[in-house]
This record gives C-alpha cells, structure tokens and sequence, in this order.
C-alpha cells in the first residue's frame, strides 16, 4: 500500500525489522520499509496485505516517503553496518530529522555518532529493544535514550508498539546521549547472569539428582508459579518438552554444549570495572561461556581427571525446595548488581538515569521480565537514592531467608564436583557486601612492600609507606607518604 507520507522508517527488514514494522502498522501508523536485499522489500509487501506499509527500494525514496520531520529507525548489525547506512541516509536528511538506532550498538559508539549528526540538526536516538522476535511483533521493552524532543517525535509510536504491564506501556524516556544502549547493555548483562543461574540449577537436578527432562519441565513450570514466575523460568520449562523432530529425541539433549556470545555481556563486564563496580554474577557468566567452548579441551580433561558420577544421597524434594530458594535469592544478588551499575554509569556519564522507571520498562517484553521487578520498582520508588538493593528491606528480608538454601547448594555442588560458579559468587557478593571488614588490608600491605603503592590507617588520617622487611627500628618505619606519587610506585 503505497504511503506517501508515512510516520516512520526502518531500515533493514530482518527479523526484528520486518515484526517491528508490522507491529508499527498493526498500531495504525503508516510505516515503510527498505532493505538492501530487494527480496526482502518485496517478501514484507506480501505479508503486509492491507496494512499502511510501504516498500523502499533505495534510501532516496525511503526518505521521500516519510513526513516531516523525519523519524529513520535503523534495524541493522551493530558496528560498520550502522555508520554505513547513516553515510547512505545523511544527504536526505534534513535538520530536525530523526535517526533511531535500535541495534545492539556499543554505548560509546552511539555517542559519537550522535555528536556526528548533531553538526547536521539532526537529532540521534540509541534505543535498546528487547523481546526477541515475539516482543518485536507484539511489543518489546523499549528503551530510548539521547535529545528530549528527538524522542517526543516518536514517542507516540513507541508507546503503541511495547510492551504492556497492566495499563502502562514499557517505554520511557532514559536520559540523554547513550542511556538508552547503555541500559540495554546492563539488561543483557543481567540476562547472562540470570540465564548462567539457570543452567546450574540444571546442571544440578539432571546429574546431581539423575531427574529426566519430563522433571525438569515440571520443575520449572511449577517454579514459574511461585516467586521465580519470569520469561526465562517460563521458557526453560519449554525447552525440555520440545521434541526433535529429526531423532525423536529431546532436542535439548541434541544440543551442543557451546553458548555463543554477541559482546553485550562482556561489555558490560568491561564497563563495570572502569566504573569499578562488582558485577560478579555477569562477569563468570561472561566467563562460562568463554569456558563452553573450550569442548575439545574439556573432553580431554574429563578423561585425564576422570570422576565418579556425581550422586546425591541426600533428600531430594528437600534439595529441589533449597534450589528454588537458593536461585531466588541468587537473581536478587544479581538484578541488584546490574542496578547498582546503572546507578554508578548514571553519575559518570550524566545519564540522570531513574532506576525506578528502568524496572518499570523491564515488567514486560524483555528477556529478564520478572515478577521480581515489581520489587525492584518499588524499592526505589520508596529510595530513590538506594546504594543497593540488597539494602531495600524487603529484598534483604527475601535474601536473609534464603542464604542458609543458598550455603547449602553450593555446598552440595562442591561436594559433587558440580561446577556453580554463579550460585557461588552469589553468596560471595552477598557475604562481602555485609562485611563490615574484608582482609584487604593485607592487599595494601603488600602492594606497599613490592611497589611503595603506600597505605592508610585505622587510627590517622593520611597515607603512609613503611619501609619493609630492611631492619630499620620500627620508629623509623614509618613514613607519611608525600603529596606527589611516590617515584617507586610500580607493579599492582
């Protein structure tokens, strides 16, 4: 159907493109799509039928068919594809137009373009989307970030295509520049550990316990009624009924044990230690991915450290009761990770983000949905200025409840040689965060003895570099440090 004056744009009309539009139409908006596979243009024109859709076979006339000001959304790998296409539509913008990103990009990548076309007028929104396939036909969590008024431009659209958790729309306005990609990429990061949290509790009930895949699907989706109710528990509960149709097998006992990566999670790992901020639970999901597909490596290490299989002799419906608990607790430990390096992010890069309103997008259409985030939302509603979740009283009364399970599980993974790295960074991140002393004062001990790093005290202000191990008194062992970096500071 041809729109001469459509409301909206997309460019690249693979899977996400193609549902996206179609949910933009189903919405009643006009929309237009181009591709630079024509096959693509002309499969969307069938399947648009009556629909206010038209087809674009150059970026000249995708620009000509859209209304002013423009609004382009760019549906497209992250990286080299998306300066590409900007390069290609840029001559046939105008200033006030609008360019919307809605890719995996790295947040520092839309940033710069954004200061690229912001020479030209033309507004540049980051807008992460969640929701897979499904979300982007019938709504996604939609998370736009960069100019205000570039985002009034389509926020209409927007908050007719997400997602909705009751009445409200999954949508909001983030903050400015690159919030919206960057709390897409601490989504991802808390999906990669939610998703690690998940396949242990697996790993546990199918070699721990010997429970067969006719179990496992009725564990998970009796789970999913109770406080772990969320899209990923739901899904698992899926996976392990669906049939093979070319063995007859399971086809998750089909599937090769290597999980792929797209970069989301280790950028999100990366950040977080430039912001210096823990995110324990996404970075050894970040590495247990890293460590599936060592497959050949591990093949051969089973056989040179060959161990009996693991056997469970405890009570099994007691066990199966502490992992529901002990994952429960665990996902706690994690969204509260990821916020507080949302929190951090905000205060460095100016986001101004409101964490509240970030929970509130992510009740429904994305990949962590879960009704924990109701919990989420209202913690800080109540604090705004919250540190941690795990301080919010009713997530800390959830996890006080729950750490003896979680202590009890890990410790039955490590007695089966089970590996659970993220149950047991869990624990480790909740007993580190409720310690009042940790022993790294030995660590700056040391980095003072090999590199003169220099130190403070408990009893003094100031810092202070002991001349260690050289058999000077004590009385002259003791230095206040200089002002300037002390000339020997070298190593860790």
């Amino acid at each position: 159907m041809d729109q001469p004056d459509c409301e909206i744009g997309v460019v690249g009309l693979g899977v996400m493109g193609r549902n996206l539009l179609l949910n933009v139409a189903d919405h009643g908006y006009s929309a237009a799509g181009y591709d630079l596979e024509p096959t693509k243009v002309d499969t969307l024109l069938m399947e648009a039928a009556s629909r206010p859709i038209s087809g674009a076979h150059t970026l000249a006339d995708l620009a000509a068919s859209l209304r002013k000001p423009r609004a382009v959304l760019l549906l497209v790998p992250a990286g080299a594809a998306v300066d590409a296409v900007i390069r290609g539509l840029l001559p046939y913008l105008e200033p006030a137009d609008v360019l919307i990103d809605g890719g995996n990009s790295h947040f520092k990548d839309t940033e710069r373009r954004a200061a690229d076309v912001a020479r030209q007028g033309i507004g540049y929104l980051g807008v992460g989307i969640s929701g897979g396939e499904h979300g982007a036909r019938y709504g996604p969590s939609i998370m736009p970030g960069g100019p205000r008024g570039a985002y009034q431009r389509v926020r209409p659209v927007f908050e007719a295509i997400a997602a909705k958790a009751g009445d409200e729309p999954c949508v909001g306005y983030l903050g400015p520049g690159s919030a919206g990609h960057y709390v897409k990429m601490v989504h991802n990061g808390i999906e990669y550990g939610l998703m690690r949290l998940i396949s242990e509790t697996y790993h546990l009930m199918k070699q721990g316990l010997g429970l067969d895949n006719d179990n496992l699907a009725a564990i998970y989706d009796a789970w999913n009624h109770t406080e772990l109710n969320g899209y990923l528990i739901e899904i698992t509960a899926n996976i392990f009924r669906k049939v093979d149709q070319r063995t007859g097998h399971r086809l998750i006992d089909m599937i090769l044990d290597e999980a792929g990566q797209k970069g989301t999670g280790m950028w999100t790992s990366e950040d977080a230690l430039s912001l210096q901020v823990p995110v324990l639970a996404i970075d050894v999901a970040v590495a247990m991915r890293e460590m599936s597909v060592l497959k050949a490596e591990r093949t051969a290490a089973s056989r040179v450290f060959a161990i009996p299989q693991p056997t469970f002799f405890g009570d099994r419906r007691t066990m199966l009761d502490q992992l529901r608990s002990s994952l429960y607790a665990a996902m706690i430990i994690t969204y509260a990770q990821g916020m507080v390096q949302l929190g951090r992010a905000s205060q460095t890069y100016g986001y101004g983000l409101n964490l509240e309103e970030v929970a509130r997008i992510w009740r429904g259409g994305c990949i962590i949905r879960a009704a924990i985030l109701e919990h989420v939302r209202s913690a800080y509603h109540a604090s705004p200025q919250l540190p941690n979740l795990l301080l919010a009283p009713q997530l800390a009364k959830e996890v006080l409840a729950r750490q003896q399970d979680l202590r009890s599980v890990v410790r039955v993974a490590a007695e089966l040689g089970i590996p659970a790295p993220g149950l047991m960074v869990a624990l480790a991140y909740f007993d580190s965060y409720r310690s009042e002393w940790l022993p790294d004062n030995l660590t700056q001990a040391q980095r003072d003895y090999f590199g003169a790093h220099t130190y403070q005290r408990v009893d003094m202000e100031g810092s202070f570099h002991t001349q260690w191990g050289d058999g000077q008194p004590e009385s002259d062992q003791l230095l206040a440090a200089e002002q300037e970096p002390h000339p020997a500071m070298v190593g860790g």
